[in-house]
């Protein structure tokens, strides 16, 4: 592993991939995706305080409509409105979570992490490179790309995959199989040619 470190010293990662800042420090690479925007946080917060406001608006139709319909239409559609912005911010504030991922050389493990607002939420995993099946690379969209690394945790059956890198765009292509082939060396798979 010394010599891939070496090789890794001497012609080193992209600074960026996609949606992750990437690093070299002695004995380690780190990815870790970048913050969202500020407008981006505030979103899931801005669905719920207006399915507040649908709810309250409901809730008054609900008082206010005449006495022989069950639910006037007013207030149902509030109520589904903000029903449906609720279950928006959820999804939302899920894809809000950051993702970390370090290389251990000298260990030869790698550790992902799934970050979360909440505490204790944050999900961590290690895995023995020699467990590590596969780097994909996986297109989300015409021309976007994630990069995704499977491995059969203490040779089960069932394979598992976390995402490393998200969101990479067309004009990445050379840094995408860059980190491809940096990748596929560590883990020791066959097929990827010289990093």
């Amino acid at each position: 592993m010394a010599s891939f470190e070496k090789a890794l010293e001497e012609n080193p990662a992209p600074k960026r991939l996609g949606d992750v800042r990437l690093r070299y420090e002695p004995g380690r690479l780190l990815g870790e995706s970048l913050p969202p925007s500020f407008l981006r946080r505030q979103l899931p917060g801005t669905c719920l305080v207006l399915a507040a406001l649908c709810t309250a608006g409901a809730v008054v139709g609900v008082l206010l409509g005449s006495a022989h319909e069950a639910v006037p239409p007013t207030a149902l559609a509030l109520g589904t409105a903000a029903l449906a912005l609720v279950g928006y911010a959820l999804r939302l504030e899920g894809q809000l979570g950051r993702r970390r991922f370090v290389l251990h050389f000298p260990s030869e493990r790698l550790r992902v992490e799934q970050l979360r607002w909440a505490p204790g939420a944050t999900r961590t995993e290690w895995v023995p490179f020699d467990e590590v099946s596969a780097v994909e690379i996986v297109e989300r969209a015409p021309k976007r790309y994630a990069l995704v690394v499977a491995w059969r945790p203490g040779g089960e059956q069932e394979t598992r995959r976390a995402v490393l890198v998200e969101h990479i765009g067309a004009t990445e292509e050379e840094a995408l199989f860059r980190v491809w082939r940096l990748l596929h060396n560590a883990f020791g798979l066959r097929g990827a040619g010289l990093a």
